[in-house]
């Protein structure tokens, strides 16, 4: 799709707990963003959170608009969300706003709304068309902060079995896990914990956030949410909360007891990632060879999972112009909507 009246495209991922916005112009990404955004307690969180963004993100411009927040609390349906948040769009961002449909491609805001089942959570797809225009044959992994995405790309398309958030839960090409919001009880039953096996307690006490910081494998940037407890993020909070899991405070055990029980959960959540990979490329369509390309905040797990399947590791971020990549990745379906709106 070409633009001649614009000449910046600015793409907006609008999901359920961040907002994430990318400027495109001449073919290149010139800035991106990522913010917190309340978006359950109703769609004015979402003029809180544009107020806090850089100008260049209220700008007239091309506004291409992915989502995922249609999923939202706030709303009955998801048809409703996405009524809801493209009414949002159309009100707020001044300049064309074009509505990503998936397999319908670019929708006017209009025909987005009676087209509701194609444009609800459409957010990988257009990660996905970029990726296999860049790699035609990969395996895209997207492991955001609540969920990760697993899409087969075969002769320079996606290949995905799945395109309702309900039908790839059946084919592993989604999966309820993310780097930061993920509860600990979803990873496992029970836990080694000082020679013992203890069960974890089935209560949000803890998120994988805490998990991450802990091993030091959780950037700043990524930690826009609150902690299960509504608490501080420092190590010894981060103790406390971990140990709620199985039952004990935090001077029952060592930092390097802490340590070990995060490491081994983050391991359990690698897991699942590896065995949803193993049933999406149990299909056949990615070639034995092909990379891994992996965005997402979770970009560290998506290349450990690389190296668990014996396959090259790609960051989408490196394979994209643009002036500044570290974090890029993290903001892919806006990047990636601006790229496909710009043409």
């Amino acid at each position: 799709m070409s633009h001649d009246s614009h000449a910046a495209v600015v793409g907006w991922d609008l999901g359920g707990v961040h907002v994430k916005a990318a400027r495109v112009e001449g073919g290149r990404v010139r800035a991106f963003v990522q913010a917190p955004c309340a978006l359950w307690q109703g769609v004015d969180a979402l003029d809180e959170t544009l107020a806090g963004l850089p100008d260049w993100a209220r700008g007239r411009a091309l506004h291409a608009v992915t989502m995922t927040g249609e999923l939202c609390d706030c709303f009955a349906d998801r048809r409703e969300g996405v009524g809801a948040l493209t009414a949002w769009a159309v009100e707020r961002l001044p300049g064309r706003v074009l509505v990503y449909g998936g397999r319908s491609g670019f929708l006017d805001p209009a025909a987005a709304r009676a087209a509701a089942t194609e444009v609800a959570s459409a957010n990988w797809h257009a990660s996905a068309v970029l990726a296999a225009r860049l790699v035609p044959d990969a395996l895209l992994v997207d492991i955001g902060s609540t969920t990760a995405d697993l899409i087969p790309l075969a002769g320079g398309r996606s290949v995905a079995a799945g395109y309702t958030d309900a039908e790839r839960l059946e084919t592993g090409e989604l999966v309820y896990t993310g780097l930061v919001r993920t509860p600990v009880m979803a990873l496992a039953h029970a836990a080694p914990f000082r020679g013992g096996l203890v069960r974890l307690a089935a209560e949000h006490f803890a998120t994988t956030a805490d998990l991450y910081r802990l091993l030091g494998a959780l950037p700043d940037a990524a930690d826009q949410q609150e902690a299960a407890d509504g608490r501080g993020k420092s190590l010894p909070e981060t103790r406390t909360r971990l140990a709620r899991m199985i039952g004990r405070d935090r001077d029952e055990g060592s930092d390097e007891d802490w340590r070990r029980l995060a490491a081994y959960l983050a391991e359990r959540q690698l897991r699942r990632l590896h065995d949803a990979a193993a049933q999406v490329l149990s299909r056949g369509v990615v070639p034995e060879g092909a990379p891994v390309i992996g965005c997402g905040v979770g970009l560290p797990l998506a290349e450990a999972l690389a190296g668990r399947l014996g396959r090259p590791f790609l960051d989408l971020a490196a394979l994209v112009e643009a002036d500044d990549r570290a974090w890029l990745s993290a903001c892919a379906p806006a990047m990636a909507v601006a790229l496909l709106a710009a043409g």
